[in-house]
């Protein structure tokens, strides 16, 4: 820390000093002690951007990677295209659709049942009568008009309340309106149906029309005149004759023998009334229509008629015309006749939806033109997510190594030398360099000590099936042992055998020496199939002086073949093609073939110079491949999986073909099912239930009352005399730890047996919180491991996905496109299927980025804000003392100040006070 002095001239000047700036620098010391925690609080928001940045760039990369391991993702979309968009077009195709091509002929398309009631003049006419309607097989509804629908817009409204399935519309053009009835439903099932229609409009009212009497003419008149006498008429008319009493007459009702419901009948009706005063008649006019004349009985105005009419022509009603009969499409897919109520057809062809717009041409030969309908993968947008997800993954991995360098300042970066850093290059090259199993076995459970049985085959492309046997035993050429040794019989047992039997056979040599009857001869070590693949080199010399030749699998270098070695050349590396190099080359002074005995083949090396001086001396470091796949064991939730992965890529030659009868053995878990306490009962509960009482148990229990410590119960050994490792053991193991738990073995009333538990303390201080790790090891249940495929894809690499040098990836959209074009479902297996790459590698995503509370970034910025609270809290406690020291200075050094300020007049007076005690400086003249 630096020094302060004052600056203030003379003692006694009176000049003082400047508090302020003095103060400033005292508490600009003060503050360096903040300056290396303000420094580290800068790295740590400096580090705390960087992770943010990584942290949206893994969020990117994962929702990439999701959208291609989301079973409704892109590749679940297909897309579709019909070869005649006239007849035909598709409107839709879900995940459910599946890629081909389909043949449609469309013999007619669906209708829409509608018709229309007659028109009248006036939309606002008047209507009165009823009529019955219904929509295919529903609800017939009869509706009466009533005053609140006798007009068209009235009646269309009550229908369409109505919920019968027909929509009603008022349609008007010159000639009048009319009510138009729609079907809701299409085809035949929509038909509309009108029935008992009566409904007529004000207009057809036989209204009255006379003239009043005098002296010498009658009052007389006539109703509407009306096409046919015979019309059958409603309602009733209204006669008064002078100021005498109206008569109302109604229209007869329909006689049984004989109509009495027309202009007849009511004339009738009329004249049959006792003193109306009228005489009714039916006239025929002179266009041949008829009409009812009434003539009062008395002449003058005493006799003039006063007449109201609503008598209705009934057979004038508003009559329903069918415009359209529905009828459904009919249509073939790919030979098979079906039958759609709606133009729109759907799952008729599973997951897809398309539109008829017309039937199908007609051919010269009468026969119906045939539609291509074709679904395919929509590889154009599996093609562009894979694109992203390499693009923004190259981001990442860019951003990442960016941190191990410095800035253009020369600085290092933020997360320059963090673990956080290393962590996150560790998961990414991993991650990405995780294989893709090609399939597993069914899960078992991590907890009831299950045992495998049995065997299984392995067949990898076309080549020879392999057996992986659980047990001990001798290997020979295609049958592997899992051996007896501690662990044989689990999952890691079986895995290890494969992975054994995988790791390929080293052929060693064995040499017979030449004796004066016979040459040298030497023998490899067998190998399954002639046809395994083959690395490495074989070293042979001829007799103790002769020079080693070296024959070496593979393709000469580009520099050039060393001295005394042979290369079989590029994809020759089987037995028969190694004899085949050996036996081509010129003087080496052996010969080779291949014996093949009891199912095994094997390189046999002969001398060409007999004797012991002929003698070979063979130095092999020659390796035949092993079975072609790799066994891995992924756990999850309590369970556990044999994964199987093949060595070679492809469908084709890499492909796993699985033949599981390994059967596991598990033992039975006891699970503990229990209650809460309440006012008025303690916390019970109970376990499994299982055979008998005597079944022999393993593990242990915890069980917690209240708050209290857990305490761990373990099953008590089998007793000497008698047994105690069963249900009653189990129970007085309990009750003799004393933790406030009763426990009792019981008699189920099926004749099962299980342990329950009853808390001796009430309330919720006694509540029973059981975790139960217990085993009926008696009580076993067997189930057959089975085999899933899951992709014959086993890396990116496959998919045309390469990674460079610096870490990034390129994408070679070609192969990509051949893939998703020869075995799309491999690649939707490779990142949908259990413990997949792309399930793997999300998961790996969510572990390092920060949507995990627990990823690495998520902890880092955790980690780092922890330290920064605590930082800012030194700082702002530092800040605080400061701050009052700074008042406390500025306090102290203002007095001093003034202190200073004021020693010139206290000088004086103190000369003053001298000069008079002294007389010094007295003028002596007064």
């Amino acid at each position: 820390m630096g020094t302060v002095g004052l600056n203030f001239g003379s003692a006694t000047s009176g000049t003082g000093f400047d508090v302020s700036t003095t103060v400033a620098e005292i508490v600009s010391n003060l503050q360096n002690v903040e300056t290396p925690w303000k420094t580290q609080l800068t790295a740590l928001e400096s580090q705390d951007t960087v992770i943010s940045s990584l942290g949206t760039l893994f969020s990117s990369l994962s929702s990439d990677v999701s959208s291609l391991t989301d079973f409704t993702g892109v590749m679940a979309q297909k897309e579709g295209s019909s070869s005649d968009t006239n007849v035909l077009t598709l409107t839709a195709a879900d995940a459910t659709a599946v890629a081909g091509t389909y043949t449609v002929e469309v013999a007619n398309l669906a209708q829409t049942s509608s018709g229309y009631l007659a028109e009248v003049a006036d939309s606002t006419a008047t209507l009165s009568g009823s009529v019955t309607l219904q929509a295919g097989g529903g609800t017939a509804l009869t509706i009466t008009l009533d005053s609140s629908d006798n007009t068209l817009s009235e009646l269309a409204s009550t229908i369409n309340a109505a919920g019968l399935g027909i929509i009603a519309n008022v349609l008007t053009d010159a000639s009048g309106s009319r009510l138009s009835l729609v079907s809701s439903t299409s085809g035949a099932n929509g038909n509309i149906n009108v029935s008992n229609n009566s409904i007529v409009a004000s207009n057809t009212t036989l209204s009255y029309n006379g003239s009043v009497g005098n002296s010498a003419v009658k009052s007389t008149g006539t109703l509407t005149a009306i096409t046919n006498a015979g019309d059958a008429l409603t309602g009733s008319i209204k006669i008064q004759v002078g100021t005498g009493t109206a008569h109302t007459v109604n229209v007869p009702a329909q006689s049984a023998t004989s109509p009495s419901n027309n202009l007849s009948g009511l004339a009738g009706a009329i004249n049959g009334t006792t003193g109306i005063g009228v005489t009714a008649s039916v006239v025929t006019n002179s266009d041949g229509s008829s009409s009812l004349k009434l003539v009062s009985n008395s002449a003058g105005t005493v006799g003039n008629l006063t007449v109201n009419s609503s008598v209705v022509d009934t057979s004038n009603s508003l009559g329903y015309t069918s415009a359209v009969t529905g009828t459904d499409a009919n249509l073939t897919v790919n030979g098979i006749a079906v039958t759609s109520a709606s133009n729109t057809v759907a799952d008729v062809i599973p997951g897809v939806t398309f539109q008829l717009l017309a039937p199908s041409a007609t051919e010269s030969d009468n026969s119906l033109e045939q539609v291509q309908v074709v679904i395919a993968n929509d590889n154009t947008g599996v093609e562009s997510t894979f694109n992203q997800m390499v693009s923004d993954y190259n981001s990442l991995v860019s951003a990442v190594n960016a941190q191990e360098g410095l800035d253009s300042s020369n600085n290092a970066e933020p997360l320059f030398g963090s673990p956080t850093l290393s962590l996150l290059q560790q998961q990414l090259l991993s991650g990405i360099n995780t294989g893709n199993p090609n399939g597993y076995l069914t899960s078992i459970s991590d907890s009831t000590n299950t045992t495998l049985a049995g065997s299984m085959t392995i067949t990898v492309g076309n080549g020879a099936a392999d057996t992986i046997v659980i047990g001990s035993g001798s290997n020979t050429t295609n049958t592997f042992y899992t051996g007896s040794g501690s662990g044989y019989n689990t999952l890691s047992g079986l895995a290890a055998a494969i992975n054994a039997a995988n790791s390929g056979t080293n052929l060693i040599s064995t040499v017979t020496p030449g004796t004066s009857t016979t040459t040298s001869s030497a023998t490899l070590t067998p190998v399954a199939n002639a046809s395994d693949t083959l690395s490495g080199s074989l070293s042979v010399a001829v007799g103790a002086s002769g020079t080693a030749e070296k024959i070496v699998i593979g393709a000469e270098p580009s520099a050039g073949a060393a001295a005394n070695t042979i290369y079989t050349g590029s994809g020759v590396n089987t037995l028969s093609e190694l004899a085949t190099a050996i036996n081509d080359a010129s003087d080496l002074g052996f010969t080779a073939n291949v014996v093949t005995a009891d199912g095994a083949s094997t390189l046999q090396l002969t001398s060409g110079t007999s004797g012991g001086a002929g003698t070979l001396s063979v130095t092999s470091s020659l390796v035949a491949a092993g079975i072609g796949v790799s066994a891995g064991i992924t756990s999850s939730s309590g369970s556990s999986n044999l994964t199987l992965t093949s060595q070679t890529a492809g469908a084709a030659s890499g492909g796993l073909t699985i033949s599981s009868s390994i059967a596991a053995t598990s033992d039975t878990p006891l699970s503990y099912t229990g209650s809460t306490a309440t006012s008025l009962e303690n916390s019970t509960g109970t376990f499994t239930s299982i055979p008998s009482e005597n079944d022999a148990l393993s593990g242990s229990i915890s069980i917690q009352v209240g708050t209290n410590a857990a305490q761990i119960i373990s099953v008590p050994p089998n007793s000497a005399t008698s047994p105690s490792n069963n249900l009653s053991g189990l129970a007085g193991a309990i009750n003799k730890a004393n933790i406030g738990v009763t426990a009792t073995a019981m008699e189920n009333s099926d004749g099962t047996w299980s342990l329950s538990l009853w808390s001796n303390t009430s309330g919720s201080a006694g509540n029973l919180t059981v975790t139960s790790s217990i085993l009926d090891t008696t009580n076993t249940s067997t189930s057959t491991l089975r085999y899933t495929n899951s992709s014959d894809i086993n890396s990116l690499t496959s998919l045309g996905i390469s990674v460079n040098n610096d870490g990034s990836l390129s994408l070679d959209v070609a192969s990509l496109d051949s893939v998703l074009n020869l075995d799309f479902s491999s690649v939707v297996g490779f990142f949908q299927n259990s413990n997949s790459w792309g399930q793997t590698f999300n998961t790996m995503l969510t572990d390092a980025g920060s949507s995990s509370a627990t990823g690495i970034l998520s902890l880092a910025s955790s980690s780092n804000s922890n330290i920064e609270s605590t930082l800012n809290a030194d700082i702002s406690r530092e800040e605080s003392q400061i701050s009052a020291e700074q008042k406390s200075l500025t306090t102290e050094l203002n007095t001093a100040n003034q202190v200073m300020q004021s020693i010139p007049s206290q000088l004086d007076q103190v000369n003053e006070l001298y000069s008079a005690i002294t007389g010094y400086n007295q003028q002596t003249n007064g």
